[in-house]
């Protein structure tokens, strides 16, 4: 069964249910979690606006990134699952692409995301990291999906 589960967190509710989710299976199986959250710092280049001091926002990314890792971390622990985490900052690339690379990496046996479930135009103009991770993953993957009304 499981033993390796990657889990991408970023604080939102879907995000949750899906930590609580990994949380279930890793106490089921021994599993150790990977929590890991992405800073994607492409949307900050330099190029596009070079007159705007961007490293202030930057370290505000770096430390909500840290709090959602940090809640994250606690909520596993109190759960007594073993896990590891890591912030991952990158410029540049799809957050999906991110999460198939540390996938890769480590290397997952599962990975556990939580899915907003959005369709129509909120899907095309929000886009889903969730989709894209499973159109391309060679890991299995378990999206739980956030109702409607959560």
């Amino acid at each position: 069964m499981y033993q390796r589960i990657l889990v991408p967190v970023d604080g939102s509710p879907a995000s949750n249910l899906g930590l609580n989710e990994s949380i279930k299976l890793a106490g089921l199986t021994g599993a150790t979690l990977r929590l890991v959250h992405i800073v994607n710092e492409y949307v900050f280049d330099p190029v596009y606006a070079p007159v705007f001091d961007y490293a202030p926002l930057l370290q505000s990314f770096r430390m909500a990134g840290e709090n959602v890792l940090t809640q994250a971390q606690a909520t596993v622990r109190a759960a007594g699952v073993e896990f590891q985490s890591e912030l991952v900052e990158t410029l540049g690339g799809s957050v999906a692409r991110l999460i198939l690379d540390q996938a890769e990496n480590w290397p997952a046996e599962l990975i556990v995301m939580g899915t907003h479930g959005r369709r129509g135009m909120g899907r095309v103009v929000l886009g889903s990291d969730a989709e894209a991770v499973l159109r391309a993953t060679q890991v299995p993957l378990l999206l739980v999906r956030q109702h409607a009304d959560a």
